[in-house]
């Protein structure tokens, strides 16, 4: 069963890496349409949090509207994704362009850059995060992951990846690996901030509302003295996306640590600021605001030993 789901997936791949990027869009728009029809459970998910974020603002039909518009983004930034891990670097120009904070580049002439955290999220097509390093050349880029249960699937995943020239770690096998990796200079390391983070995530309000967040940006950040910032991938139109990666958010004032739920609170801040800016086109089909869950006695007991 795993060998013939590799080769069914192998051949969906072929078939839209063939096809001209904009072709490829469409079909996902497509795609996505049909799948905010027949995906109930996904569906659900979307208007639940579209309503808990923005329902006393817009009315049912902008909520429905906004959670429409974002299944079309969801199709088209997962077959585009496809399509351009394959395209080479001046086949993406017309598609896809940068912009970044000053403080992000080396200010001085052959000077090398310090290693920075960018905290990213599932805006737009975010595949495309691995691409950084391809159009700005001076960074090494680097990005975790976690590994897909059905492993025929998981091998194609790693296998589009590769032609990114960024390094992934998978976030529960490559931990050495990591840390190895972050003794480097020049090193852009690109973790996920906008996921349910668990039960040992911190509590802190997004859009309005509590929910867990890794803390993982803020940690790896003050660990390894790196600069700190935010990223972000808007749509600007069929296949075309713009990333901007946002100013600096500070670690450290007068040389004293920033606690770590501070600094995620001001990179939840800067997420926040993209879903308004273009509510469709961030992943509200994951379910972000779960409540906590109660403590472990045991767990208490530890914590006040």
């Amino acid at each position: 069963m795993d060998t013939l789901i590799y080769y069914l997936a192998r051949g969906v791949v072929a078939i839209l890496q063939a096809l001209p990027l904009v072709w490829v869009a469409r079909l996902g728009r497509t795609l996505g349409a049909l799948a905010y029809w027949l995906d109930a459970r996904h569906r659900k998910v979307a208007l639940d949090n579209l309503t808990l974020c923005f329902g006393s603002e817009k009315s049912p039909q902008e909520i429905r509207a906004i959670a429409k518009e974002n299944f079309r983004r969801i199709g088209e930034n997962y077959c585009s994704a496809i399509k351009t891990a394959a395209m080479l670097p001046w086949q993406m120009h017309p598609h896809f362009d940068f912009k970044f904070a000053k403080s992000i580049v080396p200010h001085e002439a052959n000077a090398g850059p310090q290693s920075r955290i960018v905290a990213i999220g599932h805006f737009g097509n975010f595949e495309l995060y691995a691409r950084f390093g391809q159009f700005v050349p001076v960074f090494k880029c680097a990005a975790t992951y976690r590994a897909l249960k059905q492993p025929a699937l998981n091998r194609i995943m790693v296998s589009l990846r590769q032609t990114s020239d960024c390094r992934f770690f998978e976030r529960r096998t490559d931990a050495a690996a990591l840390k190895e990796a972050m003794s480097d200079t020049g090193l852009l390391l690109g973790l996920l901030a906008d996921q349910h983070a668990g039960r040992n995530g911190l509590r802190l309000p997004f859009l309005g509302h509590d929910c867990s967040t890794s803390a993982a940006s803020a940690v790896f950040a003050l660990r390894y003295n790196c600069p700190l910032h935010t990223s972000i991938c808007y749509r600007t139109g069929l296949a075309k996306w713009h990333i901007e990666v946002g100013d600096e958010i500070p670690t450290r004032i007068n040389g004293v640590a920033r606690s770590t739920a501070d600094i995620m609170l001001d990179v939840n801040r800067a997420l926040e600021a993209a879903v308004r800016r273009d509510p469709a086109n961030w992943f509200w089909v994951h379910k972000r605001w779960k409540p906590a869950k109660p403590v472990k006695a045991e767990t208490k007991m530890e914590d006040g030993e």
